[in-house]
């Protein structure tokens, strides 16, 4: 191999530049497509536009030498490894392997690392690529275990490697890799839309064979690679993929927006960019799907740079990952970077106006999150970093976080978002699964989807659940949830999403702002059946439960909260007549008083290990103030009423409760749920089964939100079972006129009551009309 002409590399300064001085010795970098193409990937993932001897840049590239200076000198080639402790079996063992000669791989062609340019850190790359090729990554393997290694995880960052290092190596090599690849990764993987082949995995395996066509100059390659993003694009009526309302499923029943999302999401916009302007350009109309996606399926998810761990999946188990050659907490803070982080690089093939905006949300993440701070974000590599700052020095101003109400209909979610605060409810029916687990990840997951509630009081608990609130919680004691404490085996119910609950009603109606939701509550294990509500409002979310009723011999509690104090919190508790508050957090208020509220303080230890076996073995303790109400053991037909109020302080708690007239509980049954708040012109209703609640009937189980004044009113209705079958719906008032509607909606009388009939609608969609009232 020719020798390496230091000083012409140490000249370049940014990733083009740098991408031509890796180019065959001898040789000007060639004028033909394929090499654009190549270089253009070389800048996407090394970088381009910074200072290497500036902050963050300068640390992050200096501790990239200092890593792949350890992996050069712990290699340790084997029939079975290349390095100590990272087997070829189980094959995560050679995923490691090549992410290590990646990191070797980026300290050699950067700037900045103390290894630019080091041969001998370069004949160490070649020894392991030869090694791994020779040994186990080769057309004459049959694969083993866990596929995703084979198929996404090695050939990801095997291609990633050739690309950057393409012109030191030798034909043979390149061919070599390629072989790997066409073996483990073959065209039909991507014939059929179906099995692993969808969503993020399909974006991933694409990924792959792109980069393997251009580097191996494959035409057909690339353009099979780019024809078979198209089925990612379209919104889906079920399975993997986008759904209209902006829900995201991976692995057929999972709510994954945070991890397969966002796979997806930095996917696509890497191979946006890549092959933007080329013979292969990306010109299928669908991909404004994916463009609308930013605002409408993930941005909703993000507060404050976290992503909402109800659609993080068995991802919220890892923590710190014993395999993990950088210590870096995967926690919700991480998965929300790493989205904005997806959403930077796919801004660069929007719309002028897209960009705009989506360059304002990324400012007011940056602004906000002081959690972990984005911009020296420990996940992200020189590249992401030169990114995000770019956008941080936009001329846009960073937006607030929004105001607003979204349902997540299609994978059982919600969001409310008032101003200074959020909330999230995660739910579980015959179409999502109560949780996952697989892979040693998340075996206790359990009662995730039993109604969690998930909220945030502004920035100053950006931490609730990122600081070791999973291995340490309570799993019976989950927020929000309604549980049976029966005691369940780990993997209760089957890995991969498997267990489902056998209901049908699970969703509500909303007008964007305020909310009705709801669930049919079956517990996983037990024989816990509840019907939970929850009526998102102004300053407060209103729980209600009804028809809770057990017969495992065990307890029965609602958990109003259980919030993780952090290693030595010490808010006070204050427990009021009729409300309760957390000194820093809010409180809540029981209409029905607080004879049954128990209370605990109390510390619990843990370590990541104890809820994923790839995970760091470090155990912490945290303090916990926990909050339930006691159903007793066997209940029948038990139920409660409180007040999720994030923010409050103890005056307002305690004004609230002593306010009899601001909110009315106009049902609370097994029938029906129901509430009125007279101040903002609500009247909202779950009916479970047909029948009359204040001024609404419906003929058949419903979902409805009025919201009115003295000469309008909006209704918001919602068929959460799916039947398909028309539903009616009356409002018992003086309504003149229908002056908008839904095409799915139909005025059957106007005059002294408004009567609709609602048909067609699908997904548990909100179907929605204006009125003028008489």
């Amino acid at each position: 191999m020719p020798a390496w002409s230091r000083r012409t590399f140490l000249a370049a300064t940014g990733a083009s530049a740098l991408a031509l001085t890796l180019a065959s010795p001898g040789h000007a970098a060639a004028a033909d497509e394929f090499e654009t193409l190549r270089l253009r990937w070389v800048e996407i993932s090394l970088g381009a536009g910074y200072d290497p001897t500036a902050e963050p840049y300068a640390s992050r590239l200096a501790e990239t030498g200092k890593l792949a200076a350890e992996f050069r000198a712990s290699m340790a080639p084997t029939d079975t490894s290349l390095w100590p402790g990272h087997t070829f079996n189980p094959p995560a063992g050679i995923t490691q392997s090549y992410n290590r000669l990646w990191t070797m791989t980026q300290a050699y062609a950067q700037e900045g690392t103390g290894l630019t340019g080091d041969a001998g850190l370069l004949a160490g790359i070649l020894r392991g690529l030869d090694h791994l090729a020779a040994t186990i990554y080769n057309p004459s393997t049959t694969r083993y275990g866990n596929w995703w290694e084979w198929q996404i995880g090695s050939p990801r960052l095997l291609m990633d490697i050739v690309a950057v290092l393409h012109g030191r190596l030798t034909a043979a090599q390149r061919d070599a890799a390629f072989a790997a690849v066409d073996h483990f990764v073959p065209d039909s993987v991507l014939g059929s839309y179906s099995g692993t082949s969808t969503g993020a995995n399909r974006v991933d395996l694409c990924r792959s064979v792109a980069l393997r066509g251009v580097l191996g100059k494959a035409p057909a390659k690339i353009a099979l690679a780019r024809d078979a993003l198209s089925p990612v694009f379209p919104y889906v009526t079920k399975g993997d993929g986008l759904y209209a309302d902006g829900s995201f499923v991976q692995h057929t029943w999972v709510a994954y927006s945070g991890t397969y999302g966002q796979v997806m999401l930095d996917g696509l916009g890497r191979l946006f960019a890549l092959l933007a302007g080329s013979t292969w350009a990306v010109t299928d109309p669908n991909r404004q799907i994916i463009l609308d996606s930013v605002e409408r399926a993930y941005a909703p998810l993000i507060f404050n740079g976290l992503m909402m761990d109800s659609v993080n999946g068995r991802a919220i188990s890892r923590g710190y990952l014993k395999s993990d050659d950088r210590r870096i907490m995967r926690s919700d803070h991480f998965h929300g970077q790493g989205l904005i982080a997806a959403i930077a690089l796919l801004a660069g093939g929007a719309s002028a106006a897209e960009r705009d905006r989506w360059h304002a949300r990324i400012k007011g993440w940056i602004e906000r999150d002081t959690t972990t701070p984005i911009l020296a974000g420990g996940q992200f590599g020189v590249a992401d970093l030169s990114r995000l700052h770019a956008v941080a020095a936009a001329p846009v101003p960073a937006a607030p976080e929004p105001v607003g109400h979204q349902l997540f209909a299609s994978m059982d979610r919600a969001v409310h978002r008032r101003p200074g605060w959020a909330a999230n409810i995660s739910m579980a029916s015959e179409r999502i699964s109560y949780y996952e687990c697989g892979n040693g990840e998340n075996p206790r997951g359990w009662h995730t989807g039993a109604g969690m509630l998930y909220w945030w009081p502004g920035e100053d608990h950006g931490d609730q659940y990122t600081d070791w609130f999973w291995p340490t919680v309570d799993y019976y004691r989950l927020p929000g949830t309604t549980v049976s404490a029966k005691r369940l085996a780990d993997r209760a119910g089957g890995e991969w999403g498997a267990p489902k609950p056998a209901v049908k009603w699970v969703g509500g109606a909303s007008d964007g702002e305020f909310a009705a939701v709801g669930q049919h509550l079956l517990g996983l294990g037990s024989t816990l059946r509840a019907r939970k509500s929850w009526f998102c409002a102004a300053d407060a979310v209103i729980c209600l439960g009804a028809g809770i009723t057990s017969t495992d011999g065990a307890p029965v509690e609602t958990i109003v909260d259980n919030r993780n104090l952090g290693a030595d919190g010490t808010n006070a508790l204050t427990v009021g007549r009729g409300w309760a508050h957390l000194e820093g957090h809010g409180g809540w208020v029981f209409p029905g008083g607080t004879e049954r509220l128990r209370t605990l303080r109390e510390e619990r230890g843990g370590a990541w290990s104890d809820i994923n076996t790839t995970s760091s073995t470090e155990r912490v303790t945290r303090r916990y103030q926990t909050l339930w109400l006691d159903h007793g053991t066997d209940p029948a037909d038990a139920s409660y009423t409180y007040l999720l109020m994030p923010g409050a302080s103890r005056r307002t708690l305690a004004a609230r409760a002593r306010d009899e007239r601001r909110l009315e509980i106009l049902a609370n049954t097994e029938a029906c749920q129901a509430v009125a708040v007279r101040s903002l012109g609500l009247t909202a209703a779950n009916f479970w089964q047909p029948g009359t609640v204040g001024p609404l009937t419906a003929t058949a189980p419903a979902s409805a939100l009025v919201r009115s004044n003295r000469r309008t009113a909006s209704l918001h209705i919602s068929e959460p079972p799916r039947t398909g079958a028309p539903l009616e719906i009356t409002w018992h008032h003086p309504v003149r006129e229908v002056t908008s509607k839904d095409a799915s909606i139909e005025v059957l009388a106007t005059g002294r009551s408004l009567r609709l009939r609602i048909t067609g609608s699908a997904a548990g969609a909100t179907q929605h009309c204006e009125v003028a009232l008489r």
